[in-house]
Order: C-alpha cells, then sequence, then structure tokens
C-alpha cells in the first residue's frame, strides 16, 4: 500500500528589510498582542520594575531610546493612525508613514504645524513626499494652526486604537536622541535634548486622545478650506503649499491589518 506523500513547507521568512525595531516591510508583525514590556528592552536598565505600571511608561530621551521604541510602534501599524506632530524631522520615522499611506486599509490623518513647516529640513522631507507623485491617496495630512491660530504643539499618536504616544518629543535627531555608541547614549557627535515620551494602552485616555487628534485635523481642514478652498492651496510661510493625500489606486504594499502578529 503506497504511503500517503509529506509534503514539506519552508517556514514563513521575514522580508530582508525587517528588523526588531522597524518591521513596516512584514504585514503579519502587527499591534494587535502588544505589551508594554515590548518596549522594555529600548530602556537603559533593559526592564521594568516589579510596580511598574501595566498601561503607562515615560521614557526618557538620552537615557533610554526613544527613537527606536517610536519606530517599533509605527512601524507595527495596520489598521489606523491618528498623529499631531509640532517638529518633524525625521526621515527614517517620515519613510515608515509614507509606505502607510501606500496601504489603502490603514485610515491615517496626520497634522503637522504650520511655522514648523516652512523649516529647511522639514520643508524637503515634504517637498521629497510631493516629488513622489503622493498626491491622491487613502490618507490625508494638512497643515494648520491651532483653532485660535496659535502653533499647534501637539506631539502625539493614536496607533491601531491600541498604543497612544504623548510627550514633548519633537521628530529630530536631538529631540528623540542620537545613539552613536550602539545601545547606549554618548560617542562623538552624540546629542540629545530633555525630553520624554509616553506610551499609553490605557482605553479612556486612548479613546479622548483619538478624538482630540481628529478634532485638531479637522480644525486645521477648515482653516485651509478659509484660505483657498483645500488644504493644497493654503500658503505656508515660505511659499511651499500642505497637500491632500487619497487613494486612487491599488496599493503595491500587503494590507498589514488582514494578519495577526505572530
Amino acid at each position: 500500500m503506497a504511503q500517503p506523500t509529506t509534503i514539506e513547507t519552508a517556514a514563513p521568512t521575514k522580508p530582508h528589510n525587517t528588523t526588531l525595531t522597524n518591521a513596516i516591510d512584514d504585514p503579519t508583525v502587527t499591534l494587535q498582542r502588544f505589551d508594554l514590556t515590548d518596549l522594555e528592552q529600548f530602556t537603559q536598565e533593559k526592564t521594568y520594575a516589579t510596580t511598574a505600571s501595566k498601561d503607562f511608561h515615560l521614557f526618557y530621551v538620552g537615557r533610554d531610546d526613544v527613537h527606536d521604541i517610536l519606530k517599533y510602534v509605527l512601524s507595527r501599524v495596520s489598521v489606523s493612525l491618528y498623529l499631531n506632530m509640532f517638529g518633524f524631522d525625521d526621515n527614517e520615522l517620515n519613510d515608515i508613514l509614507m509606505k502607510i499611506v501606500l496601504d489603502s486599509s490603514i485610515t491615517m490623518l496626520v497634522t503637522l504645524d504650520r511655522s514648523q513647516a516652512g523649516g529647511q529640513h522639514e520643508r524637503a522631507l515634504l517637498q521629497a513626499d510631493k516629488e513622489h507623485n503622493l498626491a491622491l491617496f487613502n490618507t490625508h495630512f494638512v497643515i494648520g494652526q491651532s483653532e485660535t491660530h496659535q502653533i499647534s504643539h501637539t506631539k502625539g499618536f493614536v496607533a491601531d486604537g491600541k498604543v497612544a504616544g504623548e510627550g514633548s518629543t519633537n521628530w529630530s535627531g536631538s529631540g528623540e536622541g542620537t545613539f552613536v555608541v550602539k545601545e547606549q547614549p554618548g560617542g562623538k557627535g552624540y546629542k540629545a535634548q530633555n525630553n520624554t515620551q509616553s506610551i499609553i494602552t490605557d482605553p479612556d485616555t486612548i479613546g479622548r486622545f483619538t478624538a482630540e487628534l481628529i478634532a485638531e485635523h479637522m480644525i486645521a481642514e477648515k482653516q485651509a478650506a478659509a484660505t483657498g478652498g483645500t488644504a493644497k492651496q493654503q500658503q505656508l510661510p515660505n511659499g511651499e503649499r500642505p497637500y491632500i493625500r487619497k487613494r486612487v489606486k491599488p496599493s503595491p504594499y500587503p494590507a498589514k491589518s488582514h494578519h495577526a502578529k505572530k
């Protein structure tokens, strides 16, 4: 009697660009099973105290690796991202957002401050994004101010309705801390501001913060409409224009929200 043939299948391999801190190219890695202890590896102590909160942790720029903490969370977004960031000068985090907007299964709203958008580095980032012909996408960016036309100083996000981040940290080298020596602060060229970055999983905080981030985005949208009908027509101090991106063609990237974290 013939024996049934056994078919061996190779174990799935992760995309070659995927790292522990940046999983944006791997659709199987998400925030669905995220736990704050996932981030203790990025602290100076490499562990939390036994009395640490289960739904809130505060990290410190220069002491903890805040840049990799932000990468770890943002690169695992698979459902939605609501973000308002005052200083937006981080190429690597910008690249992660640019891959998220290519996924039609992810909703993303990003609000940036009008005064900061005129800065040399931030202006260059936004210009590079536009040069990739990303004018029409499933999510949109808007540049504006607070409701009373003050700076939009919020520095935070809600990812997938599960993880929030908020603090004094701007997205820049010195704002997040530049870890020149591997896995520890210090070394030639090291620089770090005194900043904090909280990561939160408390459902009540996440729900209320989501509502606030959407409200701030809508305020900026109304300001843009008042100055010319669309955000694309709103003039910045240096003559640049913010833009709206909406999805109109099939995504070349996998829909991360269709997968669960392994």
